[in-house]
């Protein structure tokens, strides 16, 4: 029945799309003084009656711009605006001619220079310089819309299950609210909290540091920041929402978030508690308040902001709490204070069994696991910035994290031969508890002058503290003659500290003003690292851990010092724009060894590095970026310490003294394409490497199938990947639309690894097409499936090693219904089908549904929510590399239906002026 409505809504939208009015309006815009083209200016078309937006554009970098579409209504008005000219409009009667070809239309100069009409245009989009700026108003969504289902509506704005946001294909890292941090610049909770019905403009700049935008600098061009400017009589006041439910299986969860807005003040305070594998950010009504996009996966695991919960990690019990502050001072000093407080109690059991290929023949693993971990954690972070003058700006950021954390852990494990015959057995039982504090503060200072030249310093100390006590008590069991059983029951008491130190200079002199400079950077690094791991055996006869077991503790202190002289050029031009710089590394690692004074040891690590970007603008709609980079790095002091760590009886490992210093090539190249008029867009990536003196594991096992582990350096390592997708909107009317995306990534590596002392070599490609849809009719309807095949072949030139073909098959559906008006009905399937599962089910459906209706003149919600609505959820699976298969299976949250109910308040009103409301419900 559903998809018998689908197909009427569409066969209608289809038939009242078709009698709707057709137009084609073009013309070239002019300076009307200097007769010279306008770039970036909009036009827009829009109804007489009340100034809704019907179709608009961009003008190219010849003035050049052309409407096309069909509209209903016969009467429309054209507008044109541009920063610094006064608005241009012309009456459109689409009743007499459907092609206008207006030629040249000459802009005048904006009669208030304060751009007071501007700032009050009705155009949907302006081109600011840099900055690209949305009007809200021009872009409708549903009833009590937040700011994610605002961004979802944007041309060239993506927001995928994850809540991740994309911009022409690159990916947003910051979004401000007023120009300034909300939750620590946490773009997830910024999104899911704020209405839409508060913001007036959405900004979308390159990101960049505060530095940065105070020099003059260009950001990233790789990232995006997005500014939320709040209508200035909707920056005072209260709102936020409050939740709780409470479901079958004894499921709960509960948050709140209240924010006070005056002006430069900000005051947000937030609190959580679940028992549903959530860090207190959970699906249904909680999804729209904050935490980061949801996902579920087919087994069952949950990712928010980028975490995984459930799946393999068992049960998790969650607790949130945090505030956030931020003010200024006059003109001079500006304010933002971050508390966050997370806890969780999570319990997992596990069983794997493995079959693993040897150059020489097979064996068999077999293991159970339980675990139970309780971790802690509180973080403070502020953001201090005192302008001394227009000319002069410090940026200090402090940070502090205080962790505690108790784990509780069980193995049994069997080892097999290729006869089934029993090799060796363990058996693990360790509990532990850490205490870390991290103190983290960076003071940066900015210093201006005439032509875009400056002065940056930067410092940044870190002190970190870790002190942990673990209890483990162990067997391993060996079945042949020759070779003892181990038996341990220790007590290790561990010290680990850091004090780092990180500072740079950079000076910018500018060749021609603000366009072409050159940079001469410093930048001075030591990490000083300091172990202690004093490790007692277990002494029968006192009854107490005295035995000091010199092989299972160590006593050291490394140092990693770096000093990089740098050099490069910049130019910033209209059109194109480029810099490079190129630095000479001089790293030394030093280790002092207290305990085995004959591995201290002192090396050098020196190096070229090189960084260079190129970008060029083809007009207002295109644009190609180029990056190629050399970067170094050092092995660890882990893989160069020839010391070997036997913490695992069955898998000791030693490092190599000898190992060389690793260089990667890097390059990335993009190019993308949006046509603002049309809806169309296209984004086309690619990139790779390739490494040198690679630092790979070196492992081989013996009879008793004891791993001994070193490491090496391999030259031929490489990687190269890419992709495209192309998205394009067709508007059938003026209230259903769909927006199609299809795209293609793939990827192609190449890595060098040894298997029980043979060097081998795999290449690893995939392919992974997909399409998807959203079809909207109005508020009502919302539908979005998306289809994703990922083909992969892995081949080896090892001979006991097979090539491996694989294909899997994932279909994500998303739907929104409001019918009647306050009932929300919202959809979360997910199917996967997996053909090379061999003894498990090769095709899973996963489904969690949400109905949610509205009370209290729309101020309040009730929601029933099922997680796992068919039952089928399980955590079993198969995984297969190049030298073992693994069947595993661990605790999964399981079906369950909640009850719940949201309420929302909100007291911003003009002028500051508070509007009644009531705080109980």
């Amino acid at each position: 029945m559903k998809k018998i409505l689908i197909v009427l809504v569409l066969l209608w939208a289809s038939k009242n799309y078709a009698q709707s009015n057709p137009f084609k309006i073009t013309g070239t815009l002019q300076d009307e003084k200097l007769k010279t083209p306008i770039e970036a200016a909009t036009i827009h078309l829009e109804k007489l009656k009340d100034s809704s937006i019907v179709s608009y554009t961009i003008s190219d970098d010849k003035g050049y711009f052309k409407l096309e579409g069909k509209s209903f209504y016969k009467k429309l008005k054209m507008v044109v605006s541009f920063v610094g000219k006064d608005p241009y409009t012309k009456s459109i009667d689409l009743s007499k001619k459907s092609d206008y070809a207006l030629g040249k239309i000459p802009l005048k100069e904006e009669g208030n220079v304060l751009s007071e009409v501007v700032i009050k245009s009705r155009a949907p989009i302006t081109v600011k310089k840099d900055t690209l700026e949305f009007n809200v108003k021009s872009f409708k969504t549903k009833k009590d819309a937040n700011v994610e289902d605002l961004l979802k509506k944007l041309p060239g704005v993506e927001v995928d299950e994850q809540g991740k946001i994309t911009i022409n294909g690159k990916p947003v890292n910051k979004i401000l609210v007023n120009g300034k941090p909300f939750f620590g610049n946490d773009p997830s909770i910024t999104t899911k909290n704020l209405s839409k019905e508060i913001i007036e403009k959405v900004q979308i700049t390159d990101t960049k540091t505060k530095s940065e935008a105070f020099s003059g600098e260009k950001g990233d061009n790789n990232n995006k920041t997005i500014n939320l400017t709040i209508k200035k009589e909707n920056n005072k006041g209260w709102f936020g929402r409050v939740s709780a439910g409470a479901g079958t299986d004894k499921r709960y969860e509960a948050a709140t978030m209240v924010n006070r807005f005056n002006n430069d003040r900000r005051i947000s305070v937030l609190a959580s508690k679940n028992n549903i594998n959530s860090p207190g950010f959970s699906f249904g009504e909680l999804e729209k308040m904050f935490g980061g996009g949801l996902w579920i996966s087919g087994n069952g695991s949950i990712n928010v902001g980028g975490q995984r919960f459930g799946g393999g990690q068992g049960i998790v019990r969650s607790t949130t709490a945090g505030f956030t502050y931020g003010d200024s001072f006059g003109k001079t000093l500006e304010t933002n204070v971050n508390y966050i407080y997370s806890g969780s109690d999570s319990n997992n059991d596990a069983k794997r069994n493995r079959e693993t290929t040897l150059p020489t023949g097979k064996f068999f693993s077999e293991s159970v696991t339980n675990s139970n971990n309780n971790n802690e954690n509180h973080s403070v972070d502020a953001e201090i910035d005192i302008e001394i003058d227009s000319t002069f700006l410090i940026n200090i950021t402090p940070r502090f994290i205080s962790n505690t954390r108790e784990d509780f852990f069980n193995r049994n494990e069997s080892s097999f031969d290729a006869d089934r015959k029993l090799i060796n057995r363990s058996r693990v039982n360790t509990r532990s508890d850490s205490k870390a504090n991290n103190f983290e503060n960076e003071i940066e200072l900015t210093k201006r002058f005439s032509k875009g030249s400056f002065i940056r310093a930067r410092l940044t100390n870190q002190i970190d503290k870790t002190t942990s006590n673990s209890f483990n008590i162990s067997t391993a069991e060996f079945f042949d003659a020759t070779t003892a059983d181990i038996n341990r029951n220790q007590h290790s008491a561990v010290q680990n500290n850091l004090n780092a130190i990180r500072s740079s200079v950079k000076y910018r002199h500018a060749l021609i003003a603000k366009k072409l400079f050159i940079d001469f950077d410093y930048r001075y690094n030591q990490n000083e690292r300091e172990n202690v791991n004093n490790t007692y055996d277990f002494d029968a006869v006192s009854n107490s851990y005295s035995n000091f077991n010199t092989n299972l503790s160590s006593n050291f202190t490394s140092n990693d010092i770096t000093k990089t002289p740098r050099i490069g050029m910049n130019y910033k031009g209209k059109k194109w724009s480029f810099n490079f710089d190129a630095g000479y590394m001089m790293r030394t690692l030093e280790n002092k060894d207290k305990l085995r004074p004959n591995l201290t040891f002192s090396k050098d690590f020196n190096a070229f590095e090189f960084d260079s970007r190129f970008r060029y603008r083809f007009d207002s709609k295109a644009s190609i970026s180029i990056n190629y980079e050399i970067r170094n790095d050092a092995p660890t002091i882990q893989q160069l310490q020839p010391f070997t760590n036997e913490s695992n009886p069955l898998n000791l490992i030693t490092g190599n003294p000898f190992l060389k210093p690793i260089q990667r090539h890097w390059f990335y190249v993009n190019f993308n394409k949006f046509n603002w008029q049309k809806g169309t867009g296209i984004y086309l990536y690619g990139g790779g490497g390739f490494t040198n003196n690679q630092v790979v594991s070196k492992s081989t096992i013996d009879a008793n199938l004891i791993r001994r582990t070193t490491y090496e350096n391999v030259d031929g390592s490489y990687n190269i990947w890419g992709g495209s997708f192309y998205n394009k909107k067709f508007k059938l009317d003026s209230l259903s639309a769909v927006k199609l995306r299809v795209g293609v990534y793939f990827n192609r590596n190449r890595s060098i690894n040894f298997f029980n002392d043979v060097k081998y070599r795999s290449v690893n490609n995939n392919v992974s097409p997909n399409l998807g849809f959203t079809y909207t009719y109005d508020k009502i309807i919302s539908i979005e499936p998306r289809y994703t095949i990922n083909i992969g072949k892995s081949t080896f030139d090892l001979a006991n090693f097979n090539d491996q073909n694989f294909v899997r098959h994932n279909l994500d559906i998303n739907t929104r219904t409001n019918f009647p008006k306050k009932l929300e009905w919202r959809n979360n399937i997910r199917y996967s089908y997996n053909p090379q599962v061999v003894g498990f089910n090769q095709s899973a459906w996963f489904w969690n549904s949400t109905l949610s209706y509205s009370v209290l003149k729309d101020q309040g919600t009730i929601t029933l929510k099922a997680y796992d609505l068919l039952n089928q959820n399980n955590n079993v699976r198969r995984t297969a590399t190049s030298n073992y298969i693994e069947d595993a299976e661990s605790t999964v949250l399981q079906q369950y239906f909640m009850l719940g109910f949201s309420w929302k308040f909100n007291s911003l009103g003009k002028k500051g002026k508070i509007r009644e409301f009531n705080y109980n419900f």
